[in-house]
């Protein structure tokens, strides 16, 4: 793996938040709060999630090579357009992080703590990998209750923003 795929997945990260989070702007709240029996159990559950994991424990333990101690399952916003509006704003700084990262780095380790205290080191390149797969597994969770609530979805494979961005 090579700094051009990371950026690129960075950028699909990005293309892919601000695509959800167009179509459940228009979901009413009680819809985005309803257990739809996701591991999360909602909707906003599973987006605190993914802001969490992103966010809150992955991006500083790459950026600033601190571990947060955050349980997986904690809510940081309740509140339908400011959860939203920060998992969209915050997927902008992975494409800066992966900008920064030097080529060399790829090949390295990534050391960190997880909620337990306890210490892992883990391949960095496939531990970055691990970051933006969450995102697009837990986004696959979010659209099929989107599906099963009567909701359209976006189209969020990597193929149709390679498309449109060939098409500009």
């Amino acid at each position: 793996m090579n700094k051009a795929t990371f950026q690129l997945l960075a950028q699909y990260n990005l293309w892919a938040t601000q695509g959800l989070v167009k179509h459940l702007k228009k979901m009413p709240d009680d819809d985005f709060h309803q257990d739809v029996g996701l591991f999360f159990k909602t909707i906003s559950g599973t987006l605190n999630h993914l802001l969490l994991g992103e966010h809150y424990l992955w991006y500083p333990r790459f950026k600033e090579e601190v571990s947060p101690r955050i349980a997986l399952d904690h809510t940081i916003h309740t509140e339908k357009y400011v959860l939203l509006n920060e998992l969209e704003q915050k997927s902008q700084n992975w494409i800066d992080f992966v900008a920064t990262i030097p080529e060399s780095m790829l090949n390295g380790n990534l050391t960190y703590q997880r909620a337990s205290g306890q210490t892992l080191t883990l391949p960095y390149a496939a531990t970055l990998l691990h970051v933006f797969n969450h995102g697009t597994h837990h986004r696959g969770q979010v659209t099929a209750a989107m599906t099963v609530l009567g909701y359209a979805c976006p189209e969020l494979d990597l193929v149709y923003m390679l498309a449109e961005k060939n098409q500009a």
